[in-house]
């Protein structure tokens, strides 16, 4: 007589044996911090729900530019995970310069503030490591994936950058296997806005390019986050290009209330060139109008910030404002998202960033705080904000209606009433993500 729980667990095994394998090969897992890591942890948990088994490869000894252990505890039980060890260049440059660990966050100074040093390793790592710093971990990749592969009678693979030359890996298999090929771009590769600054010879430049179109007319399926990055590839390849955004998921952590002052915070890193003038020029005019205004306002940045905008920002006046918090763990960044007045999102105004969505916008609109957001006119931020009214968008130059926001704001926050009313959230959620991943699959 055969128990149920042995016919159950038989079960069991026979809908794993009938889901489909995909393996997913990215460089940003736990327990690296940061909104890299997010998008793939996310679609890994769901993705078992439908009908794809999930296996993960990523480095055995990353060199990540931030650390955040409590992710670990957010890895799917239902996930395989590989690893091979990695070479990392950055490693061996901290030796010689703190600086590289600078870099490596993305932090880059301006060009007039930029030592030798800098200049060198920043030249270095633009025409040397094509297409990063990343890509000697391409060849001992392609070697083990290649057995595992057909070992395991896996049909499907992803790869997700930046960096980019996991993108390679990808390119080499589908070329040497003949596998289904999904190439997942979280951010631009060429127009990205780092890119510029990587001192690029023009024979680099022509390499970056040629190795980008390769990619894109490779891939079975290209994965985008964004309608002006779809564009864009549109104009490189006749390939199928899907637009899966990042997104929100339910997170359980409690919330302590909002803050008593009138709290501005910006979660995550703060580069040199996000620095809204504006922005410090409305709210230093408004201290010096507005008395009751000048007592409660806390500039509240909870990330890495740029030397170059802590400066900007004293200039105007308002040192006696900031609260300057560091990087902290994902979850102590949604308690600030969820008690703060108001979340700030600020993107380099440039015609190259209007594709970039930063994954934290996702987690600002379900948090019932307003955004303000600022960057290049026309961008997906700003398209999504009105899409879900979560949040009052604003050019470099917009200092009139920015500041009759900011008093608008003012004033519902005294009476109480300050939140967002937001819309059409659903459809942004991890869950209903991961459906439209897994059709691709």
């Amino acid at each position: 007589m055969t128990s149920f729980s042995s016919k159950n667990s038989r079960l069991q095994r026979m809908v794993k044996m009938d889901k489909k394998k995909v393996l997913i090969i990215t460089y940003y897992w736990p327990p690296a911090g940061g909104p890299g890591v997010q998008r793939w942890l996310k679609f890994v948990k769901y993705l078992p729900e439908f009908n794809v088994e999930p296996i993960v490869y990523c480095p055995e000894n990353p060199n990540y530019p931030l650390v955040d252990t409590s992710l670990v505890l957010e890895i799917s039980e239902e996930v395989t995970i590989i690893k091979q060890p990695i070479k990392e260049p950055y490693k061996l440059a901290s030796l010689f310069s703190r600086q590289s660990k600078v870099i490596s966050k993305g932090i880059i100074s301006s060009e007039k503030k930029q030592s030798f040093i800098e200049k060198l390793m920043l030249y270095v790592r633009g025409n040397f490591f094509i297409p990063d710093a990343r890509k000697n971990w391409v060849k001992p990749s392609v070697s083990y994936l290649l057995e595992y592969i057909e070992k395991h009678k896996i049909e499907t693979i992803i790869t997700t950058g930046p960096p980019h030359s996991l993108h390679l890996i990808g390119l080499e298999l589908k070329m040497r296997l003949g596998v289904r090929w999904l190439a997942d771009f979280r951010d631009p590769w060429t127009t990205i806005g780092y890119h510029k600054q990587l001192r690029l010879t023009e024979a680099s430049k022509t390499k970056h390019k040629s190795l980008e179109k390769k990619v894109l007319n490779t891939a079975d399926d290209v994965i985008v986050t964004s309608n002006n990055t779809k564009l864009e590839f549109q104009q490189i390849t006749k390939q199928p290009i899907t637009v899966i955004t990042n997104g929100y998921d339910v997170e359980e952590v409690e919330a302590s209330g909002l803050d008593e002052n009138f709290s501005i915070s910006h979660i995550g890193s703060l580069l040199s060139k996000r620095n809204p003038e504006v922005l410090w020029q409305v709210l230093r005019d408004l201290t010096l109008e507005q008395k009751d205004f000048k007592e409660v306002l806390n500039i509240n940045f909870v990330g890495a910030v740029s030397d170059s905008v802590l400066k900007t920002i004293k200039s105007y006046g308002l040192n006696d404002h900031i609260r300057n918090k560091g990087y902290v763990s994902h979850k102590e960044a949604i308690r600030y998202q969820k008690k703060s007045q108001i979340l700030l999102l600020v993107e380099i105004d440039s015609e190259d960033t209007k594709a970039i969505i930063p994954g934290k916008l996702f987690e600002y609109m379900v948090s019932g705080r307003p955004i303000i957001g600022l960057g290049p006119k026309d961008s997906d931020v700003e398209a999504i904000l009105k899409d879900t009214n979560t949040g009052s968008y604003f050019g470099y130059d917009g200092y009139d209606e920015l500041k009759k926001t900011m008093r608008e704001h003012f004033k519902a926050f005294k009476t109480g009433n300050l939140k967002s009313q937001p819309v059409n959230l659903q459809k942004y959620g991890r869950k209903s993500l991961t459906e439209t991943l897994s059709k691709l699959i």
